[in-house]
């Protein structure tokens, strides 16, 4: 029997998520209770813990404790998380993050693909396609058995034919009950994955491989004597494998039969239609010369094979084999429809009119995509089309497509993480994206948000303000509750924001171009053959709606151009005419949110060069000299000096098959990564493995003495990293911290006042606070005489800027103009930019502001 005090806890349960002593990273022993079924957003300043709360202890317990759920076999194919620092976690779902992690680079990972429009597309044409002939293009119909037999004796007219049953075709399995039941009927072969087979051996198949199983049902003379037993033997196989057949001829020939599809002109057979015939990665419906990818493979210069930017010439880049290509809808096959962009998809879709037995069938099926296609445009994305790779799909469309894909599966009693939505969205867009996420929170869901968007922060259910500060000072529950009881919180930076206590001040001049670089004739993508001015010796933000094309016009067209112009690089720009301007640069920066290192042993010290001097500094004390160690000897990645036991990575991995990997402390190094002689030597009482695990901070105040290693540590400092570790591993960083780290490592060369630096939503993880630091940062970089160009959509830095490009109006075919250009204070006076909108409603409230203080 459970007691008041019970039931009363089980309500609690069910109504929030329980967390008590979280000490996971830098959090300090936070004691929270979190409403479930709510829109709930974490913020604090970066570094202050919100992933260390939102992902490495509730999405991954909520992970954990669901896959614990599962067998033990099961278990082995499922990524595995260790459980959280975290003493109770109580009332907590199924979780399911969406992350800074981009979608996999793989060729094969289209937006069609991972919101599985592609596939409810591939069921459609499978079920209600009509197939024509892919060489003379007529309709075609399913053949009968006297049609085959005639075909066999006028075709294959004295030769010795085989018939084969195809039973199994492209299907995992042991299928040891199958050859039982083949032996049984008197078969005495079959041809296993292109390999004959006698049925009374022992055949063993890998249950995890896809298999190919043909019964050899007769051999026989193809002859008009032989008609009866070849009628028979036709039969005996269409039953077998319901309505196929492969005839074998004495030359290796095979020809496929099917009661299903023929062109009686061509003589051309079809395969049954299914929905894996219109895959292109499944081999039933892969171009068979691309194998589905697209473009032909080529060797570098590395002897490495890669794609080439050449179409296929097979497919001509439509990735499906001739016989896929011939199913058509309404005169479209399937890979015309993907190429649309997803606003004009949707109207095709809701065109398409069916006819009696077809109308039932497809209704479902187009109901489906509809739903799911709308979701996309809804989030401000009707401009891509299905095809496109989800490789070059940047961080925050690639956010918003796997969003997407969540609404379209309709899940309820899921614990939803995501990092940063809002990233690469306009304001205009985000009520949009914020309407999503209330009507998943609806479904029954519970919705936990990382975010700095001012915006979203508002229209949170329940805040989660972490901080005060970042790294060590971080960590701690600055302040929880409704936006109300968050607003009266006197020590959350977050709330002195949000309040306009402190705030990112317009510039009280904006700053003169010292000449022009001009891009002439951009037409790439959607594009629309247009000229852009972009001032030199200023800062210059490139805005609009997601998909109008700053990308385009920024990396694919200006950045590779500039580099072929000053580099050796052989880079393919984007479609333009000429950029003019180009002799008063001599240096173009790209820094984007792309990872530092792919491995534990890259880090913040190595990446930006702090490593090697605080190596030789090791090698300089009097007790390293005398023994003779050179700066290698500090390093973890080289014989001599590390820890040969785990070879420097101060972890052993102990694989644990149906459990999860796990990873321990090396036991001769205890995680220092170091041999105990090279941390015998100390520098300023710290050995070398003690220095790795300094903050940027702390490693400051201990080597403001050595100028060249202060300048470094002062940079990351400035770009708000002064929480980072020296040695963390940079698999662990986020995109806008590997952003900004790559940012020091350039404002630590040598300045010569002529470099373009070009900047992809450097504000990505950024709260407030840090916002201000990096314009500090980039003007900094101005005032020395550089050009900076952002694609931005913070409206900090835009109303920051010295000039604003803004394209648009709309995104994909709708987007590509420049809809104004000029100071912001000019742009906000164009009516049809929306990002002249945003600027105008914040120069006013600013001249509102100023008005007041001044009656004061």
């Amino acid at each position: 029997m459970v007691n008041r005090a019970g039931k009363i806890e089980v309500t609690r349960m069910l109504n929030y998520i329980i967390i008590r002593k979280a000490a996971q990273h830098n959090l300090k022993q936070i004691d929270l209770e979190i409403p479930r079924n709510q829109m709930v957003v974490v913020t604090g300043p970066s570094g202050s813990g919100k992933s260390s709360l939102a992902f490495d202890t509730l999405f991954a317990e909520g992970q954990r404790r669901y896959i614990e759920c599962l067998s033990t076999y099961a278990r082995q194919y499922v990524e595995q998380f260790e459980k959280p620092e975290v003493e109770v976690i109580e009332g907590i779902s199924p979780a399911i993050s969406i992350d800074q992690k981009s979608i996999s680079p793989n060729p094969r990972s289209t937006v069609g693909t991972v919101t599985e429009l592609f596939d409810f597309l591939r069921l459609l044409f499978a079920r209600v396609g009509t197939p024509h002939c892919p060489q003379c293009d007529r309709p075609i119909q399913p053949q009968n058995k006297e049609q085959m037999v005639t075909r066999i004796l006028t075709g294959l007219s004295g030769q010795k034919v085989r018939i084969l049953s195809p039973v199994i075709r492209g299907r995992k399995g042991e299928y040891s009950r199958l050859f039982e039941r083949l032996r049984k009927k008197g078969y005495l072969q079959v041809r296993v994955d292109e390999e004959w087979r006698r049925l009374e051996e022992d055949i063993y198949l890998a249950k995890t491989k896809k298999h190919n199983i043909e019964v050899l049902v007769d051999d026989v003379f193809s002859s008009g004597e032989n008609y009866s037993r070849l009628v028979e033997s036709i039969e005996n196989a269409l039953e077998l494998s319901d309505g196929d057949l492969v005839v074998l001829d004495e030359h290796g020939g095979e020809h496929f039969f099917s009661l299903h599809f023929v062109c009686p002109f061509c003589e051309v057979n079809l395969p049954e239609l299914e929905p894996r015939s219109f895959s292109f990665n499944s081999p039933y419906g892969a171009c068979p010369a691309c194998h589905g990818l697209g473009y032909k493979p080529e060797m570098d210069w590395k002897g490495e094979l890669h794609l080439s930017e050449q179409l296929c010439d097979r497919c001509e880049g439509k990735r499906l084999r001739p016989e896929s290509l011939a199913v058509k809808i309404e005169g479209l096959n399937i890979i015309d429809l993907s190429f649309f962009p997803i606003s004009k998809l949707i109207k095709k879709i809701r065109a398409l009119s069916f006819e009696g037995r077809q109308k039932i069938i497809a209704s479902r099926i187009i109901e489906e995509i509809l739903n799911r296609a709308l979701i996309i445009e809804e989030l401000g994305m009707g401009y891509l089309d299905l095809m496109r790779p989800t490789s070059t799909l940047s961080g925050g469309e690639a956010r918003r497509i796997r969003l997407a894909a969540q609404v379209g599966s309709r899940l309820r009693g899921v614990l939803y993480v995501l990092d940063e939505p809002t990233i690469g969205l306009h304001q205009r867009d985000n009520e949009k994206l914020i309407r999503l996420l209330k009507f998943l929170r609806d479904q029954g869901n519970s919705i936990i948000v990382v975010e700095h968007d001012e915006q979203t922060i508002k229209a949170a259910d329940f805040i989660i303000d972490l901080g005060p500060g970042a790294g060590e000072r971080g960590g701690k529950l600055v302040a929880a509750g409704r936006l109300s009881e968050v607003l009266k919180a006197p020590h959350s930076l977050t709330t002195q924001y949000l309040l306009s206590i402190k705030k990112v001040s317009i510039p009280s001049r904006r700053r003169q171009p010292k000449g022009w670089l001009a891009i002439l004739g951009a037409a790439e993508h959607n594009l629309k053959n247009i000229d852009v001015k972009i001032p030199l010796g200023v800062m210059t933000g490139v805005t609009g709606i997601s998909g109008s094309g700053k990308s385009t016009l920024i990396y694919d067209i200006l950045y590779k151009a500039m580099l072929n112009k000053l580099t050796p690089a052989k880079m393919k720009p984007g479609l333009h005419q000429d950029i003019v301007g180009s002799e008063k640069i001599d240096k173009v920066v790209a820094v984007d949110q792309r990872p530092i290192g792919r491995t534990p042993r890259s880090n913040p010290a190595t990446y930006t060069g702090i490593f090697t001097p605080l190596r030789q500094l090791f090698a300089l004390t009097p007790e390293a000299r005398q023994r003779g160690y050179s700066p290698s000897r500090f390093s973890f990645n080289l014989p001599g000096g590390r820890c040969e036991e785990c070879q420097g990575s101060g972890v052993k991995k102990i694989e644990m098959h149906f459990l999860p990997d796990v990873f321990v402390t090396c036991d001769r190094c205890h995680g220092s990564r170091y041999n105990k002689e090279t941390l015998a030597i100390r520098y300023k009482g710290k050995s070398i493995a003690e220095f790795l695990n300094l903050t940027a901070e702390e490693a400051y105040h201990l080597l403001g003495a050595h100028p060249g290693l202060k300048r470094k540590l002062g940079l990351l400092k400035k770009v708000g990293l002064g929480y980072l570790r020296l040695g963390q591993p940079a698999p662990s960083l986020s995109g806008g911290e590997a952003q900004r780290i790559k940012l020091t490592k350039e404002l630590s060369r040598k300045n010569t006042g002529k470099t373009l630096y070009l900047l992809d939503e450097p504000t990505t993880g950024l709260h407030f606070d840090d916002v201000q630091k990096l314009l500090q940062v980039l003007n900094a970089l101005v005032d020395l005489g550089n050009t900076v160009v952002i694609i931005e959509h913070h409206p900090d830095i835009i109303k920051s800027c010295d000039y604003i490009i803004d394209l648009g109006p709309e995104g994909g075919d709708q987007g590509g103009y420049v809809v104004a250009s000029g100071i912001p204070e000019e742009v906000a006076q164009v009516e049809k930019s929306f990002t002249g909108i945003l600027l105008k409603k914040i120069l006013n409230q600013q001249r509102m502001n100023n008005h007041g203080k001044g009656n004061n």
